[in-house]
């Protein structure tokens, strides 16, 4: 139920309103029970689709995207479903409330202070030695400008504990072997036919013709360290509260 709701890419402006609680959890209870199926329990299981984000392509207001609920939109998967008005407008309200909520800890339910993440970040994290972020740090794992545009907190948190569970397959890391034994290891950049480019260890751009390879291939597992027993409860939700701040326009 609820297929796809191929609604991205237009904030909800007009005809706001304000939900009570108790409309919040119901809502949620309905999206978890009748949507997660398909979107996903964060709302982002569909390729270019994120619920949670507050923005939709097909919705100018809440009534607009209610509508789409209770209707379906004609010509797609996604499909009219049994709601009412007033269930309907609690998923409304759910997922408004997704989108509004500052950063918390999935895990713990910890408030999380962005300037402290971000301490933590450049010093006892020492991500910077892997990470870039607008121009500074390394760039042998993926750049983080724009991070908290692109996951939810929970991605985050879980991508901090368990980076191997969580990891995505454009942040695999890449391993090639040439045919005389020597292995190169880094960020793919590039392949091709003919060959393969990447981003090592010592941040070199390495250029290798697939001829002269023994083997070559995406690693398994991340090469990230899990901060699960690193980093306490509250340094998570910290670390985790500054990445989301990362939009692609911080200082």
């Amino acid at each position: 139920m609820l297929a796809t709701l191929l609604l991205l890419l237009s904030p909800l402006l007009a005809q706001q309103h304000s939900y009570t609680p108790a409309e919040i959890d119901n809502g949620g209870r309905l999206f978890q029970g009748s949507c997660a199926g398909c979107h996903g329990t964060t709302g982002d299981n569909v390729p270019g689709i994120n619920l949670f984000r507050g923005q939709f392509r097909r919705a100018t207001s809440d009534t607009d995207l209610i509508n789409i609920i209770r209707t379906g939109i004609p010509g797609t998967s996604m499909p009219p479903a049994n709601f009412s008005q007033d269930q309907a407008g609690m998923i409304v309200a759910y997922l408004r409330n997704a989108a509004d909520s500052p950063a918390r800890s999935t895990t713990t339910g910890l408030q999380g202070d962005a300037a402290r993440g971000r301490t933590i970040f450049e010093t006892k994290g020492n991500c910077r030695s892997c990470h870039r972020v607008n121009g500074v740090g390394v760039r042998t794992a993926p750049d983080l400008s724009d991070v908290g545009r692109l996951r939810q907190a929970g991605e985050l948190e879980r991508a901090l504990i368990d980076p191997t569970a969580d990891l995505r397959p454009g942040n695999r890391f890449f391993r090639a072997t040439t045919k005389d034994g020597a292995a190169v290891t880094g960020r793919l950049l590039n392949q091709d036919s003919f060959s393969v480019q990447l981003i090592d260890s010592k941040e070199q751009l390495v250029s290798l013709l697939k001829a002269n390879l023994r083997d070559y291939g995406f690693l398994k597992d991340s090469p990230m360290p899990s901060f699960k027993d690193k980093l306490n409860a509250q340094e998570l939700a910290d670390l985790v509260s500054y990445l989301l701040s990362l939009k692609g326009q911080n200082p």
